[in-house]
């Protein structure tokens, strides 16, 4: 072996000797863990403390692949701190309320260097090293500001790094994938052909053109307006720029990430339990024999997988599963961010500022200006008697003589009087005793009053169940008297989802009034109730939503009510925000997740002439179901 082969082979071994078990493995150990399972949980925790480590393995002391020999993988990503980032953190809320979510919006600001790869968990420890020895040997090497350009075209919009500038990146991260191959991977070295190989841990660096995305895979109609928000962000602003390498389950890769909003307590053996605020990985593609409102995921807390209410969780992002395990920041020599000329500089005369003040009268001036512009509050209505009951939920209630008699105490307490007789509410069902004090209890939020202007206008589906729920409403708010309800056919669900494939015999207008509603007999709809078609194509019901909702807006100055069905959610407020219809495949399915009283709120931006999508001014109302019970099933049993 010749010298210089010699003395390289002697360099790469050194890195692996003497190496002894880190002090937070040692701890992990000393507590009777597994050395296999203590590593796996630094891994999943960033090798940060003991205790978390300890939290972790607690936590998924049922997971049934805790024991799996299955490795994270990691990527190493540079990201801007400080006010740039903070102007990218407004542009990624601006761009997701104004064009809706895009491929962007799933990971944080930041420009790939080395995309995941795979490290066994015992040798992490040298993807830190490694990313401090080269980070020192940069950091009079990077450049203090790094020049970046906007590139548009109509799937991607983002920042491209100058070639200068990317050059030095690119070596950095060239230089980090070396460092950690040789550190972190098993060598094999050929000295005929000159070559060494680095197994187990192949750190592939990014070469490619170098970019800071800002909006992926969106509606090419939307690319004017993210173009126009991208132009408020100045590439000079003050920035610190941090490498930091992350984990993730490589496992769940592709996966939905939802996030718990409320606790649930398992009723069933394969219910999987939910803390506020827990992370769940699903599968979209093995939801297909799930039931109507459940999902199968797994844990990213526990590792166990089960069923889950749909309607107690939220979309997160990719990123969020993700475990941050090193960064390094590469600080200017005088240890202070760079600065940008155009940045306002300090006063001179002794003036405080106060930030919190400001943030107060800037908060205030927000919300006059919200209480001035046009809302639309699209809602669905609450609990409808057959959906507790079943369809045949009428023959439950009539006696012998065809008298209405109320069976449980879920069930109305008497039904409105109308000409074609009793049966007809089997497909016009009215709202079950629970929906009504469900939708009253939404009205006497006093939050619809306080946060916003007070409704001026109520639409409503000719559907009796929505017709009560706007009801309850405006007694809730104490306006029953002084807002007369506007009954709108064109307001109807998708008939092609009525069971008995015909229109339903709606209530006439003075049946609802002697039924005390509160009609507006005046009003004259936009669309006749003759005008709706049995079993309409999904292009006819999108085309009768936007041309209704478009008619009651241009009609209306104030906040306007809508109380329709769950696809009204979606088919009233995409025409206003300009979204085009959604795909017919993917309606059913997120109709199917709104629940009763589910709410979307519009509010209109005036000087933007154009419409957003804002929280609603009340929360959905979530409660657990209660089955029917009777005593003499199982009480008297010996």
């Amino acid at each position: 072996m010749a010298v210089a082969e010699t003395q390289l082979y002697s360099k790469v071994l050194n890195k692996f000797r003497n190496r002894s078990t880190c002090a937070l493995l040692e701890s992990l150990l000393s507590m009777g863990f597994p050395a296999h399972t203590a590593q796996k949980a630094l891994a999943a925790t960033g090798h940060k403390t003991a205790e978390e480590a300890s939290k972790w393995l607690h936590s998924h002391c049922n997971d049934p692949s805790l024991d799996d020999p299955i490795p994270q993988e990691y990527a190493l990503y540079l990201c801007p701190t400080g006010p740039l980032h903070d102007k990218l953190q407004e542009f990624w809320k601006e761009s997701k309320n104004q064009c809706a979510r895009n491929k962007a919006h799933e990971i944080f600001p930041h420009i790939t260097l080395c995309d995941f790869f795979t490290c066994e968990d015992r040798k992490v420890e040298f993807l830190h090293e490694a990313l401090k020895k080269v980070g020192d040997r940069f950091l009079n090497l990077f450049p203090p500001v790094i020049s970046l350009s906007l590139h548009s075209s109509v799937s991607y919009l983002g920042f491209f790094i100058n070639d200068a500038h990317a050059n030095v990146i690119k070596e950095f991260a060239v230089a980090f994938a070396t460092e950690a191959s040789i550190l972190a991977g098993t060598i094999n070295v050929n000295w005929k052909l000159i070559i060494i190989l680095f197994l187990d841990c192949r750190v592939k660096p990014c070469i490619k053109q170098l970019h800071l995305t800002l909006a992926h895979k969106f509606y090419p109609h939307h690319q004017k307006t993210l173009e126009q928000l991208a132009k408020s962000i100045s590439p000079g602003q003050s920035c610190l720029w941090t490498a930091a390498l992350y984990s993730r389950d490589m496992r769940f890769v592709n996966y939905q990430i939802l996030q718990a909003l409320f606790q649930y307590k398992p009723q069933n053996i394969d219910e999987l339990m939910l803390n506020t605020g827990d992370l769940i990985y699903v599968d979209r593609s093995q939801q297909s024999d799930v039931s109507d409102g459940w999902v199968i995921g797994t844990s990213h807390r526990t590792g166990c997988r089960g069923f889950l209410p749909e309607n107690y969780t939220e979309k997160a992002n990719e990123s969020d599963t993700w475990v941050k395990h090193r960064e390094y920041t590469f600080t200017p020599a005088s240890g202070l961010p760079p600065k940008n000329e155009n940045e306002p500089r300090p006063k001179l005369n002794g003036e405080v500022h106060n930030p919190i003040m400001t943030k107060s009268v800037t908060q205030t001036l927000a919300f006059q200006t919200i209480a001035l512009r046009r809302g639309l509050l699209v809602m669905r209505h609450g609990e409808r008697v057959d959906h507790v009951f079943g369809k045949s939920w009428i023959q439950q209630c009539l006696t012998a003589d065809g008298k209405y008699h109320r069976a449980d105490l879920n069930f109305p307490a008497s039904l409105p009087k109308r000409r074609d007789g009793i049966r007809h509410f089997e497909y016009d069902p009215p709202l079950s005793c629970c929906g009504v004090f469900q939708s009253r209890l939404v009205g006497k939020l006093d939050i619809i009053l306080i946060g916003m202007k007070r409704i001026s206008y109520v639409y409503c589906s000719p559907a009796l169940r929505c017709i009560q729920t706007a009801q309850c409403v405006l007694e809730g708010l104490k306006l029953e008297q002084k807002i007369k309800i506007r009954v709108e056919p064109g307001l109807f669900e998708w008939t092609k989802w009525e069971a008995n494939k015909i229109i339903p015999s709606f209530m006439a207008l003075t049946e609802l009034t002697e039924a005390t509603y509160n009609i507006d007999p005046s009003y004259r709809c936009t669309f006749p109730l003759s005008s709706l078609v049995p079993s309409e194509s999904y292009e006819e019901y999108i085309s009768r939503c936007s041309a209704v909702i478009k008619q009651i807006v241009s009609d209306c100055t104030s906040i306007i009510l809508i109380v329709g069905h769950g696809s009204s959610l979606d088919s009233f407020t995409r025409p206003v925000l300009g979204l085009p219809a959604r795909d017919s495949n993917d309606f059913a399915p997120l109709v199917r997740k709104i629940p009763s009283l589910g709410m979307c709120f519009c509010e209109e931006l005036r000087e933007e002439n154009r419409w957003q999508m804002i929280n609603p001014p009340v929360k959905t109302l979530t409660h657990g179901s209660n089955a029917a019970f009777n005593w003499r099933n199982g009480m008297l049993d010996s």
